[in-house]
């Protein structure tokens, strides 16, 4: 009836629109997610920090010396009209080894931890069926050791360590260990890319 009395007053509506989503996943170094999420389709923010730990506005060099319970994160803020957070998650499982503890390759501590931080029950249940269907995929031949946690706290990472790949990508590092998860992820994902 609203849009038939909408229509004869000449009026336009506009749909309501499903509001930005917010989630922080960690998998080994942030620069590894945010390069890889800076390509995904729906994806509108992607900013590296730390989470899951216990001091306040914790700086790198504390974080990397494993001590502060941090782990390195992204919070990423993407359309769930453009973007479903099963697809989000299934690339998060697919560019880093959950089955790791406190490592990712040669990046070895808590720090480097898997990590999935979710700020509601609906997200928490969408990080349980994906790492539900990674378990059942066989890609992985350890148990999944994901944290997942309730949200509580995002430090950003200092700005140096903001769009890294996009700045230092012909360094050694990232050509080395960010390019390969970046090709990978292009490779199995090219339908989401941007």
């Amino acid at each position: 009836m609203r849009l038939l009395f909408a229509l004869l007053l000449g009026i336009t509506m506009t749909t309501t629109t499903k509001a930005a989503e917010t989630i922080t996943l960690g998998g080994g170094c942030f620069w590894c997610l945010e390069a890889v999420y800076d390509e995904l389709r729906g994806v509108t923010s992607v900013v590296s920090g730390y989470s899951g730990g216990r001091m306040r506005n914790p700086t790198y060099g504390q974080v990397t010396s494993g001590t502060t319970g941090h782990a390195e994160v992204v919070e990423i803020t993407f359309d769930p009209a453009v973007l479903s957070l099963d697809d989000l998650l299934d690339v998060f499982f697919a560019i880093h080894d959950p089955t790791t503890k406190d490592r990712q390759g040669n990046d070895v501590g808590p720090q480097y931890r898997s990590i999935a931080l979710h700020r509601d029950d609906a997200q928490k249940g969408a990080i349980e069926r994906a790492i539900a269907r990674v378990a059942a995929s066989g890609e992985y031949r350890g148990a999944i050791v994901t944290e997942v946690l309730p949200f509580d706290v995002f430090w950003p990472a200092e700005d140096y360590h903001q769009e890294y790949y996009a700045q230092h990508g012909s360094e050694p590092y990232c050509s080395l260990v960010i390019a390969p998860k970046i090709a990978k992820f292009r490779k199995k994902f090219a339908a989401l890319r941007k």
